[in-house]
Order: C-alpha cells, then structure tokens, then sequence
C-alpha cells in the first residue's frame, strides 16, 4: 500500500462508497444522440431572480430543441448564506410560470428522477468517494494552514508584487508533507481542508469553445484549489464537478461571471477523469438607470422587477413574460413571433449561438407592450379566470366586484375583443380595476374634465340633445346615426374630412359630440366600443350619469 493510499484510508476509511459504485449508480442516459441534458442549480440564498428565470428559460430551450432534458440542483454547500424557504422560494417562482423540470427537486425534501439526491447535502458520500480516490491518486492533500498563515502568504504575495495571488508553488506549504507528518497533525486533532493538487502551468494556456462566445484561451489554472472544507463539505468547484459527471449533464449554461473559473474546472473534471461538459456563458441582465442613463445589472436592493414575485403581484401573465424573456434571449425571436403569430413560443428554434454577448437590456416598457399584446389575444373567459385567480390573493375589492355578476364582467372583457385587431389596454392584472372602474358605482368617481377645444356650454348643449335622443334599443349603426344627425343644429359637422377641410366653419366635428358622451357616461376620453359599453351599462345608469354630466357643465358654464 502506498502511502498515499494510507493517506486515503486515513481520511476516509477503508470502506465505503467507491466512484465504480457511482458509475453503477448513475450510468448513461442512453438519450438519443444529440440530446442534451442541462440543469439550472441555484443556491437557496433567497428569492428567484429575474435573472434566474433568464438562465433557466435557457436551460430548457437548450434540452428542449434537442430532445433532451433538464433538472433542478440545489446547491445548498453554504449554509451560511442559505435562507429559511430559499427552496421553496426557488420551486414556487418557476411554479407560477408554469415551468417544470423533467427531473430534480420538487418541494420540501421531495424530488423526482434517478439522478437524485438533486440537493448537494444530501450527496457528501459520493463526494468524499471522489475525494478518496484523488487522493489514492495522490492529487489531493490535507491542508492544515489556519486563516492567519493564509492571510500571512496573500500579504507576502502582494507586498512582491506577485502576478497571481492565491495557495500555489512555494507558498503551498502542505502540498509535500509526508505521510508521517500528516498522520500526526490529523491525529492531534489539527483541523484541515482537503486542497487539489494542480499540474497546471501558468506559462500555458487552455483553450475551449463556448456556445455562445465561441473560442476562449485562459491560463491554466496553477491554485491547488480546496475541495473539502475543514467539516467535510465540498466546495462549489468540486461538488459541481462531481455532479455534473453524474448527473449526466452534457451543457452547462450559467451567467458569465463564471468564465474566470472555467480553467479551474476543466483541470478538476480531467483530474477525476471525467467528460468536460460543453460550457455557455450567458449575458447579464440589465436595464438603463434612471438616474445616470447608463447600463447596469439588476439590483436586489434598488430594482424590485429583480425578483420574479414582482411580476406575479403586479399580475402579469406567465406567458407575456415568458414570451418577453424569449425577446431577449434569441434576436431573431420577434421576426419568428410576426411569421408564427399563434404559435406556441415553446416551438421557437432556440439557438445558443444567436445569444447576445453583451448584457441584455430588461425594458418594462417593451414587457408591456408584449404583455399588451398576449392579453389582447385571449379570450374574455380567459383573461376574467386569470383576474379572479390574481384578485383573490392581491385585490379582495375587485374580486368581489367581479365575481357578483361574472356574466357582466365577462361582457366588460369581450367589448373589442373578438375582431380582427383587439384592443390592448391592459398590461397586467393590477391595471384592470381602474380600467373597470366606470362599470362598477362603488369604485366610479366621475371626472367631467372637457378637451380645450369643447366648452362646459358646448358640453350642456351636446348632452341635452343626446338625452333626448338616446335609445338603449339602438344597434351600433342607429346609434351613431343618431350622433351624426345631431351634428349639423349643434354646429357641428358629421364629415371629419370637411372640418380638417375647413376647421373655421364648425365648431368641430361628429368625434367631439362622441367624446363629450363619452366622458359622461365613463369619465375617460379613450375606452372601448362607446355603444357597448352603454348597451352593457343598462338604461338607468347611463341616463343617471348623462344627467348628471349635464348638471355639472350646466352649472360650470
């Protein structure tokens, strides 16, 4: 036995899981060719980040168009940082998308797959399997150096001059330690983590293709990087390494900010003699500052659209903003979504290579229109089943409103509806009670506020006419007739053309008599279909808020 074999069995012991156990254990997917398997392995240091969402929508696109599939790791090996619910926080936010994984975790210490355990814990025996053999293989070695010896070696380094700082070359004072110094300072209870032994050469570089970014040349990683912490827990570096192997994964697609520790990663995978995973670095996420016009990341602290919650208490629908996200992460997207406008944005051929490089710029703005859009596209008993599910948990007032008549407030959302180009006024959930608002006594507060160009005079004349011509029974046709027919012993004109033609003849034309209307009956000078909105009000309401429209203009003039 050699001594790095005892070395093995004095850390570890003699028995125990083996990494030919683990290969047993895990063996190949058998997927078809081509199939790639991704994962999204977040920390549960707190909630789902926009940017979460972002590198999890690639994950499945990537699996997706290939005929592979995904699963969700929890990375929980700092406990430190880990919040109380972070999982559940994680599982809910892709819940309320309607994303699901094909394999990982669940919920609370439940999960699916035969991959698992899916939460890095949970997994310390096949890590410290890993861990034994490198050290069998004499590639790994007990550190014993406290924090001050560690401090004392980056100050050294730094007052040197030194190009790279870090536990390498000379400064790795426990990298040749025999046998027989280690087992006394194990034995004497002295604490010690368990370091890497790198073969790497700082004057040669490595060389990998990135899905996205395409060729990278790095220097090879030198730093004999811990992998077992001084309680036995492995670090990211190494318990990624040994999951990804396992796990099958064949694609690994996390945010940019990890291209520096790619060199460090392949020498782990190669050491363990494993597969290295194709890598693809997505873009961060950013928006311009509204202060400084600038770019920047989204900030947990400054930016509440940072958290996905956000988007589900302001009510806006998972697929606008499944569908926004798809904006961002393939440019050729929009042209795709006007060539398939109906179709299922889950069908779009996503493509790692057409990702930007540089950060993607989150615009609320365009969500919106996006949103706009979806929303116009569903249908009445669609968009009143999502507002009744948002307004049950976030607007007691306009669920009770809604749910008293469903048959009514399924009007209000069919007006415009049903037509070759559908309104889009609503963006999201939270707009929808001020845009119901004039259909709805309890929550209407009237605002008789005319255009500059229409006089409380002009406004009292208009209405006392139109209620005595208003008839409830009127089709769309009659009833604008009726408008029309008004114009002329108003002076107004009912031809639009003829006052741009000549503005100075009339006081205005057959629009301003409908916005005068308008706005007594729904205090807004822009809404949907006028004649079905008073079709869907009833006779005595409208006649209850022109009379009164009509009082107040009376009395302003």
């Amino acid at each position: 036995m050699t001594d790095n074999e005892r070395l093995a069995d004095l850390l570890f012991g003699s028995n125990g899981l083996t990494p030919e156990d683990c290969e047993l254990r895990f063996p190949p997917r058998g997927l078809p060719e081509g199939a790639r398997v991704t994962r999204f392995s977040p920390s549960p240091t707190g909630y789902l980040h926009i940017g979460g969402l972002f590198g999890a929508l690639v994950d499945f696109l990537t699996a997706r168009v290939s005929g592979g599939l995904t699963y969700l790791r929890i990375e929980d090996t700092d406990k430190k940082r880990e919040v109380a619910d972070g999982v559940s926080a994680i599982i809910n936010g892709f819940k309320n998308f309607g994303l699901e994984f094909d394999e990982g975790v669940t919920g609370f210490d439940t999960e699916k797959g035969a991959y698992g355990p899916y939460t890095q814990s949970k997994r310390v025996e096949i890590y410290h399997a890993v861990a034994k053999r490198l050290v069998q293989e004499g590639k790994a070695y007990p550190c014993f150096c406290t924090a001050d010896e560690l401090s004392a070696i980056r100050e050294e380094q730094e007052n040197g001059g030194a190009a790279i700082t870090g536990y390498f070359g000379k400064w790795a004072k426990c990298r040749d330690l025999s046998f027989d110094e280690q087992k006394r300072r194990i034995e004497a209870g002295e604490p010690y983590v368990l370091r890497f032994r790198s073969e790497g050469d700082e004057n040669k570089r490595i060389v990998f293709d990135d899905m996205i970014r395409g060729k990278i040349e790095m220097p090879e990683n030198i730093i004999d990087e811990v992998l077992l912490k001084s309680d036995g827990v492995p670090t990211y570096h190494f318990a990624h390494v040994c999951d990804d192997h396992f796990m099958r994964t064949t694609h690994v697609i996390r945010g940019e900010e990890w291209i520096s520790s790619v060199p460090k990663h392949i020498a782990l995978f190669k050491a363990c003699g494993y597969r290295v995973p194709k890598y693809a670095h997505t873009p961060q996420v950013m928006k311009i500052d509204e202060e400084t016009g600038a770019k920047r990341k989204l900030s947990k602290r400054k930016d509440p659209e940072a958290a996905v919650s956000y988007f589900v208490e302001q009510g806006y629908p998972k697929e606008s903003v499944i569908e926004y996200i798809m904006t961002l992460l393939n440019s050729n997207f929009e042209d795709w979504r006007r060539a398939n406008p109906t179709e299922d944005c889950w069908k779009f051929p996503f493509n790692l290579k057409k990702m930007s490089v540089s950060g993607c710029l989150f615009d609320m703005a365009k969500l919106n229109d996006v949103s706009k859009n979806i929303i116009s596209h569903m249908t009445a008993d669609e968009v009143l089943g999502n507002i009744l599910n948002w307004a049950k948990e976030y607007d007691e007032e306009l669920y009770k409103l809604l749910d008293s008549n469903r048959d009514f407030a399924r009007g209000i959302f069919s007006i415009d509806r049903d037509c070759p180009k559908p309104r889009k006024d609503i963006a999201n959930w939270e707009q929808v009670k001020d845009f119901v608002s004039y259909f709805y006594d309890e929550i209407y507060t009237p605002d008789y506020t005319l255009p500059e160009n229409i006089s409380a005079g002009d406004a009292a004349a208009i209405l006392q006419k139109y209620i005595g011509e208003f008839d409830i029974n009127d089709d769309k046709d009659a009833w604008f007739a009726r408008i029309k027919a008004m114009c002329e012993p108003l002076g107004y004109t009912p031809n639009v053309k003829e006052y741009k033609k000549d503005p100075t003849a009339f006081k205005g034309h057959v629009g301003d008599l409908s916005t005068v209307i308008r706005i007594a009956v729904t205090s807004r000078r822009n809404t949907p279909d006028l004649h079905s909105i008073i079709r869907l009000l009833g006779e005595d309401r409208v006649r209850a808020r022109l009379a009164a429209a009509l009082a107040h203009y009376k009395e302003e003039n």
